[in-house]
């Protein structure tokens, strides 16, 4: 027969109970009897309907989404505990003896009210994922720095505005989010992570990069960097990135990119738009692995010949720029499916872009085309081509379908 250990908490308004390894089970009551039978019996019903595979072992604990105020005491005495569970809740704090639990290996405590972490935190030595988004923690403790087998840490959308100088000891970091707070600045000590593969430090108040983040030469999966303050990035910045697959710089202010952006060659999506970016390097046209290239909403008035280079691009979006006319390189993306050129200053177009094979939407909306090129009449694949609100002297000729 299977044994469930049920905690039953005291709180101002009455009881709650729940078991150990079974997950979305809750019961309350006036009294300790109350929550008790209830818990009980909601138990009954869950095995009924789901069979005992409902079970998680007893070294997992689910308490997500339980309108929890608190964590009992006795929280620490589950010292067989690895993994705990304590998400969109109400809590503000978590009890001291959280650290009596040596064996935890993952703690998530996103979407709750924490302002404060507990002094103990730091016994926890064999913690390996740390997950406490949306809370309202101003400070980490200095102690952090003992989690040094800590992997996965997120504490974005909180109120932090700096971080322990002990914060940078944590090197066996493989992610680390510190999005959403309020950063103006990071230490140089940022590269000191040099295991960090995936990093987001978007939508917070940075004005300048650490040029310490070019050692982070292990940044595999995602380098998040949107919706800051930036008007430059330092010229060393993609020197050592060659594994990065992923780089989002929206939304910020920046006016040029570093010529070495072309060492990113395992790059496969690109996002550049909401900048003040009026030309491209050269470079880019290494970064042959692009599937996704998004320039919406800068001020370029040419593109990079070398973009022709990028034959393994899918998408190209180039809307609300002010480009006057195009390369004929970009007939050589024999993969793009999806470009898109609207609100442009575009008069003509050139006749390589017959060549693209795979284009299935074109939006040419809010230009000053009058004619199309004859040949584009036989793109096999196009499925949408957009014309509207073009401003040439007589109408537009050559559509082989008109707009969709």
């Amino acid at each position: 027969m299977q044994m469930i250990k049920i905690i039953v908490e005291k709180h101002a308004d009455g009881y709650v109970a729940y078991p150990l390894g079974l997950k979305g089970v809750v019961g309350e009551g006036d009294t300790y009897e109350a929550a008790l039978a209830d818990v009980k019996s909601a138990i009954r019903f869950h095995i009924d309907t789901f069979g005992l595979d409902v079970f998680d072992t007893e070294q997992h604990l689910h308490l997500t989404g339980n309108q929890l105020a608190q964590l009992p005491e006795s929280l620490g005495n589950l010292t067989h505990l690895k993994k705990l569970y304590a998400d969109e809740n109400q809590l503000s704090t978590l009890p001291e003896s959280l650290g009596n639990l040596v064996q935890l290996e993952e703690l998530h405590c996103d979407g709750n009210q924490l302002t404060t972490l507990p002094a103990s935190i730091y016994q926890l030595a064999n913690l390996k994922t740390l997950r406490l988004y949306n809370n309202q923690l101003a400070t980490l403790p200095a102690s952090i720095c003992h989690l040094t087998g800590l992997e996965d840490l997120s504490v974005g959308r909180n109120r932090l505005v700096s971080l322990p100088e002990s914060f940078w000891q944590l090197r066996n970091l493989r992610s680390l989010n510190l999005s959403e707070n309020q950063f103006a600045a990071l230490s140089e000590d940022l590269g000191n992570l040099t295991h960090l593969q995936t990093l987001d430090l978007g939508h917070n108040q940075l004005t300048a990069l650490p040029e310490s983040l070019s050692r982070l030469s292990n940044l595999t999966f995602f380098l998040y960097l949107s919706n800051n303050c930036l008007t430059a990035l330092p010229e060393s910045l993609f020197k050592n990135l060659g594994k990065l697959m992923y780089l989002n710089i929206t939304d910020n202010q920046l006016t040029v990119l570093p010529e070495n952006i072309g060492n990113l060659t395992a790059l496969q999506e690109l996002r550049l738009y909401n900048n003040q970016l009026a030309t491209l390097p050269e470079t880019l046209g290494k970064l042959t692995n692009l599937r996704e290239l998004h320039m919406m909403n800068n001020q370029l008035v040419s593109l990079p010949t070398s973009l022709g280079n990028l034959t393994n691009l899918r998408e190209l979006h180039v809307m609300n720029n002010q480009l006057t006319v195009l390369p004929e390189s970009l007939g050589n993306l024999a993969s793009l499916t999806h470009l898109d050129l609207r609100n442009n200053r575009l008069m003509t177009l050139p006749e390589s872009l017959s060549n693209l094979v795979s284009l299935t939407h074109l939006d040419l909306r809010a230009n000053k085309l009058v004619s199309l090129p004859a040949q584009m009449r036989d793109l096999p694949k196009l499925e949408k081509l957009d014309l509207r609100w073009n401003k040439g002297t007589a109408p537009l000729t050559g559509e082989k379908k008109g707009r969709a």
